[in-house]
């Protein structure tokens, strides 16, 4: 008997300014437009690997080098160990997000993959397990295994990482007033590129604020402190040298602060920026400021947004 069927992944914001590596956070446009990543898992006699959707043009030609490709090659080997066989299937990929935009693209095309194909399979491998999978083939394309993009698409939610036991991400309460402003400027910026742009070394003063900014974050999280928790808000690891990278950004900032926003950066290594409002109407006016200033092309959009709770989904 032949069966099918569909994963979902959404969009993500890696670092969350404050976080690098170690913050995540799910995105959910408030129009209910969709804003992830799909793929579609089949019965097959052998397996092949269709892409299609908006940004489908962006991708390698050879589909042989697709992480999707990768992905179905990982889960079937990680099967094998269990002493079961994936059988053949078709997969096809709908690129729904740009790639190197900061909305975590390659985490929502491999979150979907492994998903939808665990889905396929009698649910074979529990959460832990995936997550592992994900943050590898992530850290294939990044240069590095970091899970701030691929556990929060994953899990849903905004995530801390914890690397160091059987539960990689810890969901934090969120602040369920806050809208977040997500504007792509249509140009593009290499995760890797942007990660080597960064220093060698931090300094200890930076080091330490980086530190009790995180802490004193998640303490205003469980608190409901959204003033202290937006306050702290800020990136002083990567964005001092990844703003180069953006036209417009400091223009930007000036904007969103000045107009009712709480806080403002960079969504994972960019070009995407965030803005952080608890005032609809604030909202759409820093929307339409930064469609009209910080979009640079025509492939660039804007999406007001909450947090999505729900993660990777199949049907």
């Amino acid at each position: 008997m032949s069966k099918m069927l569909k994963a979902y992944a959404p969009a993500s914001i890696g670092n969350v300014s404050l976080g690098f590596d170690l913050l995540g956070a799910a995105l959910s446009p408030i129009d209910g437009s969709p804003l992830g990543d799909e793929v579609e898992v089949s019965s097959s006699q052998s397996f092949e690997l269709r892409v299609k959707g908006p940004f489908a043009h962006k991708l390698p030609a050879d589909t042989n080098t697709n992480i999707v490709v990768d992905c179905y090659k990982m889960f079937a080997e990680k099967l094998k160990s269990k002493g079961q066989r994936a059988q053949p299937v078709a997969m096809t990929l709908y690129k729904n997000l740009p790639i190197g935009s900061g909305l975590g693209s390659s985490a929502s095309s491999i979150v979907a993959a492994l998903h939808g194909l665990n889905e396929f399979f009698d649910s074979a491998f529990e959460q832990h397990e995936l997550l592992l999978m994900m943050g590898e083939l992530e850290g294939q394309i990044s240069g590095s295994v970091h899970y701030d993009n691929v556990a929060p698409c994953f899990v849903g939610g905004l995530t801390l990482m914890n690397n160091a036991s059987n539960q990689i991400a810890l969901s934090l309460p969120v602040f369920e007033n806050w809208y977040w402003v997500v504007c792509y400027s249509g140009i593009s910026v290499s995760t890797s590129e942007a990660r080597r742009i960064l220093p060698k070394q931090i300094s200890i003063a930076d080091t330490i604020t980086f530190g009790q900014q995180l802490a004193v974050f998640v303490d205003a999280c469980y608190r409901k402190d959204e003033n202290l928790a937006a306050a702290v808000m800020k990136d002083v690891l990567a964005e001092p040298y990844r703003k180069s990278l953006l036209p417009h950004f400091g223009q930007s900032r000036d904007f969103v602060m000045q107009n009712g926003g709480l806080a403002f950066g960079i969504s994972g290594s960019g070009p995407t920026v965030f803005a952080v409002c608890n005032d609809l109407s604030k909202a759409k006016t820093i929307q339409h400021w930064l469609n009209d200033n910080y979009i640079q092309n025509d492939s660039g959009f804007s999406h007001i947004c909450r947090i999505d709770s729900q993660g990777a989904q199949a049907s």
